[in-house]
């Protein structure tokens, strides 16, 4: 069974449609890689699963249940939202870490702020300490344990990418969703940021990654999906679009991110 399944979706601002009949699936454990220029969708589409943006149609699925049906005309609370949001586990460009704040506290905030209700009664202190404890495995996992006491002021910028993952996995999402990790980053810090990516797809954890790095989408993903000005363009396997692309657009783009290499 898909663990997502994404159907028709829709988003317009304004007079600009900028997702234009979005249609995939994923399965548990796959990494999907999404490419394509500037001003394709491609952020805008991780928007939209992660409700920080409202799709103007189409229905979204997650483990066979309906997440989200934009013919609902229903008012989501706030509660509610956060509760959809918290399926999708997402990685910025840029860190949005709280520079108050050292890794292992930027790392278990977010869990604390979700299980406040619990930490009133009894078992606070146990609750803290299982956070704590689940953090600071975490922390290890993504290769900062040595950091865990530092504030991001004092961490590289792929340091600080990692908390930012990090933090996210806290948060036992169902897909773990990267917006361009790298984008923010010099490229010789792009690669331990992509190591920490590669070693979570060996650990079976559902991914969508939208990315310019061809070599890493090729060698890490499961599937490919290749899209501009606001349509799938095409998808498949890292060979079918790498190897042997059928559309003009997808040859055309790849061979000017091969001259940019």
């Amino acid at each position: 069974m898909n663990i997502l399944e994404i159907n028709n979706l829709k988003k317009s601002f304004g007079k600009t449609e900028v997702l234009k009949d979005i249609s995939f699936s994923l399965k548990k454990g796959e990494a999907l890689s999404i490419i394509g220029s500037s001003g394709s969708g491609k952020t805008t589409l991780l928007r939209c699963l992660n409700f920080l943006e409202t799709a103007d149609s189409g229905k979204v699925f997650l483990n066979g249940d309906l997440l989200f049906d934009a013919s609902d005309k229903k008012t989501y609370s706030e509660r509610d939202i956060r509760e959809k949001r918290l399926n999708f586990g997402l990685v910025f460009q840029s860190f949005n870490l709280f520079p108050q704040y050292n890794v292992l506290k930027n790392v278990t905030l977010a869990v604390e702020l979700l299980r406040k209700d619990e930490m009133r009664g009894k078992q606070k202190a146990q609750i803290r300490a299982e956070i704590e404890q689940n953090a600071r495995d975490i922390i290890g996992r993504v290769g900062l344990s040595a950091k865990i006491n530092n504030y991001p002021c004092e961490l590289s910028g792929g340091q600080q990418q990692r908390v930012a993952i990090a933090r996210a996995l806290a948060l036992k999402p169902n897909i773990l969703c990267f917006d361009e990790p790298t984008s923010a980053l010099d490229p010789e810090l792009t690669g331990e940021v992509l190591r920490v990516i590669r070693e979570l797809k060996s650990d079976d954890t559902t991914m969508i990654i939208v990315t310019h790095e061809m070599e890493f989408a090729h060698n890490v993903s499961d599937k490919v999906i290749f899209m501009a000005d606001g349509v799938i363009e095409e998808q498949g396997t890292p060979d079918e679009v790498f190897g042997n692309p059928k559309s003009d657009k997808t040859k055309a783009f790849l061979v000017k991110s091969l001259e940019q290499i």
